[in-house]
């Protein structure tokens, strides 16, 4: 079955926490037929959301993957949390999708996670449509919000639409290319009917619709002539230039409805058959040989060698480990064997399955441009690179963010121990942002994430699904270690006893670097001084020290080793030795270029009524915040931008703020950088 790629879709919906991501989503299942009712977030139903967690908190969790029909096209989607917890899950959609819906609240705009969003859609070169949701809301304004994602975003963003009526008197919405009105007469928003416009809008409608002929002309040779000429634009002109515009990201078409009521929906749907690509609209996907090193290149084509990427891995309790995967080239039959690029491992494909979210369709095979499930691979991680094994290829791996709090776990019963490590594994397989590790000084296994709300549901999880009992210590931030000056040091280390020596000896110039590099080795060993053989150890012996600082045995970061001289004896020297030698020197180094702490800051925002203002920017301020900045949202009501370390945050900020602001303030924080410990602290 070779189906048209151009009639493909792979989207992704996108948003902050509770803009309506998921009641999107429900929607557009039931309007495309593949489910027979309408979920409710609130009443824990939704097909998307089908974890325990994610019904009980009404938030998603891990993001799901669903195939439907719309229009004779083929449309996978993936509808990804919002909280900032879970911002892997988001990021790892991205790399593997072709365009993206991004929901916005019509009351609250943009907000701190939609603006990540945006940032990882631009880094991944993601083309957009928006949409802009709870258009029944009080204080919902369309156009106010177009207006923030052009300010805050730099979004370009194009207003399609006219809503009808506004709060609880929203009742329809004008399309502006056609000039014609959508209204609803039934409940579910089944039955839609495009009438005449309320002549009253006529003046607004032309002007948006000169403001988008306009902005199509800029990508459109022959429309731009025809608009010069004054001459009559057909609506596929103006959508064809348009298009052009998204799949550079220099525009962003703007929808509205409220997907709760059942309303604009559907216009939506067809947007993204208009204007988001198809597989073949994006570049061809590059990589590398992984034996030369050369740069390949994989077309969306079912008859090139076989590339795909695995970008999450779940466990089903009926299946087994599936790992969904995004087909770049070539095709996959169920029970073929394909290469793990990453691993180097060959793997048997035992089935091909189709998603509902958790439902599943097997299929018997797939090709370039689809998203689907492979059952039975035993090693895969989310990232790794599968291809045909005669043509090998690996592609650019998924970003995974630093966690930044941590903390230990065990379990109630001595015996259970084995069975949460084998849970916790498969829990890090699932999920890279979760780390597991083992603190040999104080003889614990620690857990490691993205925030509070991330290691609470993690191990929510250890006791439901895993059925494993254990208890949390307490939470602790992960801070790191850096140098503040360069530094020359000397690491010399010579053992002589009976039988052969060891002798090793190295010169090590530690320069710091700038916030979020990480750790750095260069090998400037002119003359033979050190043996080409010993340097592979001497940046091991580098990379096994910089795990634990000096201060308090936390990761070196922000650091740059260059070996630059040493010395060797032609029988004493080893691998060995010059490990140990490089490892001393970098401890001794650190003591003297000013070694100092770094904390993880978290970027805050505090919405909150005009009269709680001054209580809540003393309560920051308290916290060693920094105000960056407040706006007006609405109606007295105010944001309050702030940076704030992590450790000020923890033990319960929610409450305090809700106590300050008799409950009507709320807050939302996500990881900014990492900065320096003041000395006073």
């Amino acid at each position: 079955m070779s189906l048209d790629l151009q009639k493909f879709r792979n989207i992704g919906i996108a948003a902050h926490i509770d803009a309506g991501k998921t009641t999107v989503t429900e929607r557009i299942l039931f309007y495309t037929g593949v489910s027979h009712k309408i979920g409710e977030v609130h009443e824990g139903e939704t097909v998307m959301d089908w974890m325990e967690q994610e019904r009980e908190r009404g938030i998603t969790i891990q993001s799901a993957a669903i195939s439907c029909s719309w229009k004779g096209y083929h449309v996978n989607i993936i509808d990804t949390p919002g909280h900032v917890d879970f911002t892997i899950e988001v990021g790892r959609s991205l790399r593997v999708l072709d365009g993206m819906v991004s929901v916005f609240c019509g009351v609250a705009g943009v907000q701190p996670q939609s603006e990540t969003v945006w940032k990882q859609a631009t880094r991944y070169n993601v083309p957009s449509i928006i949409f802009v949701n709870k258009m029944d809301r009080i204080g919902a304004d369309y156009f106010k919000v177009v207006k923030d994602v052009n300010e805050r975003l730099n979004g370009n963003a194009l207003a399609m639409q006219v809503p009808i009526g506004s709060e609880e008197n929203f009742k329809g919405i004008i399309d502006v290319l056609t000039g014609k009105m959508v209204m609803y007469t039934d409940e579910k928003g089944m039955d839609v009917k495009w009438v005449d416009m309320d002549p009253a809008y006529a003046d607004q409608v032309a002007q948006l619709r000169d403001a988008i002929i306009a902005r199509a002309a800029d990508f459109d040779d022959n429309l731009a002539e025809a608009y010069l000429d004054g001459k009559e634009i057909s609506i596929e002109q103006i959508k064809s230039g348009l298009r052009k515009g998204v799949l550079k990201r220099e525009v962003f078409p703007a929808f509205c409805g409220s997907a709760f009521k059942n309303k604009g929906v559907q216009p939506m749907l067809d947007a993204v058959l208009d204007y988001l690509p198809s597989p073949l609209d994006i570049p061809a996907v590059v990589g590398e040989n992984p034996d030369t090193g050369a740069e390949e290149i994989r077309k969306a084509d079912p008859s090139a060698p076989f590339s795909g990427l695995a970008f999450k891995i779940m466990t089903d309790p009926f299946v087994g480990v599936l790992s969904f995967v995004r087909v770049y080239s070539g095709s996959l039959s169920s029970g073929s064997y394909v290469l793990n690029v990453t691993t180097g491992s060959k793997e048997r494909v035992s089935r091909l399955v189709r998603m509902h979210s958790n439902k599943r369709e097997e299929i018997p095979s797939v090709e370039a441009g689809d998203i689907v499930a492979l059952v039975g691979l035993k090693d895969v991680k989310t990232g790794d690179t599968l291809s045909d094994i005669k043509h090998p290829i690996l592609l650019e791996n998924i970003d995974v963010p630093t966690p930044v709090i941590s903390a230990s776990v065990e379990p109630k019963s001595k015996g259970d121990y084995e069975k949460m490590i084998t849970a916790l594994r498969k829990m890090t397989q699932e999920d890279p942002s979760f780390k597991l590790f083992y603190n040999e000084e104080t003889a614990q296994t620690v857990v490691a994430g993205m925030g509070e709300l991330h290691l609470e549901i993690q191990i929510d999880r250890l006791k439901r699904e895993h059925k494993v009992d254990v208890e949390q210590g307490k939470l602790q931030v992960a801070y790191k270690e850096t140098i503040q000056k360069p530094v020359d040091i000397e690491g010399k280390y010579i053992k002589q006893s009976g039988g052969r020596g060891q002798y090793g000896h190295v010169w090590l110039k530690l320069d710091p670097l700038e916030r979020g590099k990480g750790f750095e080795f260069e090998n400037k060993v002119v003359g033979g001084t050190i043996p080409k053989e010993f340097i592979p150890a001497i940046q091991k012996g580098l990379e096994e020290a910089v795990t634990t600082g000096i201060l308090g045995g936390y990761p070196v970061v922000d650091l740059k080793a260059t070996v630059y001289d040493g010395s060797y004896h032609d029988v004493d020297s080893s691998e060995m030795a010059f490990k140990i030698a490089a490892s001393m020197a970098l401890k001794s180094g650190m003591k003297i270029a000013n070694p100092t702490l770094l904390e993880p800051i978290m970027k805050v925002e505090v919405d909150t009524p005009d009269e709680y203002v001054g209580d809540v920017m003393g309560d920051l301020n308290s916290r060693r915040g920094r105000i960056l900045g407040m706006e007006e949202k609405g109606k007295g009501q105010q944001v309050i931008r702030a940076e704030v370390p992590l450790n000020e945050m923890l033990g319960g900020y929610s409450t305090t703020l809700r106590s300050l602001s008799k409950g009507r303030a709320s807050y939302s924080m996500e990881f900014e950088t990492y900065a320096e410990v003041p000395a006073a602290v």
